[in-house]
């Protein structure tokens, strides 16, 4: 099993460079302007092109209930590689936002309670993301309960799914073992403060994962 690791919350140019190069294979750039962690699209291409150039990450666009206008705008900008729907956009919007961007598209859901995940396959969506609930939508350094999360994997093994919420290198390579995702997010996990990474603790998280997933085979 290869556990993939998304570095969320990307504000800095030489932050993109060391997630790129200490091998993350996402990394994500926060569109909400509400958010801690946003980033305006016109500094976007610096930090994507910092990224790009030091390694082969993938930058993931996190939009919270945005338009398709809107989020075309943004990859008019900066060229993103994933969409990344972290508000309450209905599986319908989320299909045509996936027409309209050719992008592969991730879908946030709220993991509250079991019944938060009880159709997770009427997603049109390349991969679902579990996250604890936030008014926030993310970013909020706590966990929920993993065994919602392993359950949803044990009935819906086909979707790929991300784990997020609460994540740090202290508690991932648990994580990985209690729910065995396909990816794991990290935000706050591992930052100094809100958008800026601790490169000591981005280096920690990276090599638990995979140690965690060395274990695992």
């Amino acid at each position: 099993m290869t556990t993939r690791i998304k570095i969320c919350g990307v504000t800095l140019a030489e932050d993109a460079a060391r997630v790129s190069a200490a091998g993350a294979d996402y990394l994500g750039l926060n569109f909400w302007p509400k958010s801690k962690r946003y980033l305006e699209p016109a500094r976007a291409p610096l930090v994507a092109a910092a990224a790009r150039g030091a390694g082969n990450v993938q930058v993931v666009g996190v939009f919270v209930d945005a338009g398709i206008d809107e989020i075309t705008k943004v990859i008019a900008e900066v060229e993103l590689d994933v969409i990344q729907l972290h508000g309450n956009e209905s599986p319908d919007v989320v299909m045509a936002i996936a027409a309209a961007t050719r992008r592969p598209v991730w879908k946030a859901i709220s993991a509250g309670t079991s019944h938060d995940l009880e159709r997770l396959e009427r997603w049109p969506v390349d991969a679902v993301l579990l996250d604890t609930p936030s008014p926030d939508r993310g970013g909020t350094g706590q966990t929920f309960d993993w065994a919602l999360a392993r359950e949803a994997h044990r009935r819906h093994p086909a979707i790929l799914l991300v784990l997020a919420g609460g994540l740090h290198p202290k508690n991932v390579a648990a994580a990985i073992d209690a729910v065995r995702p396909w990816a794991v997010d990290v935000a706050s996990g591992v930052e100094s403060g809100p958008g800026i990474k601790d490169a000591a603790k981005l280096t920690a998280f990276i090599a638990a994962v995979r140690t965690a997933v060395d274990q695992s085979r």
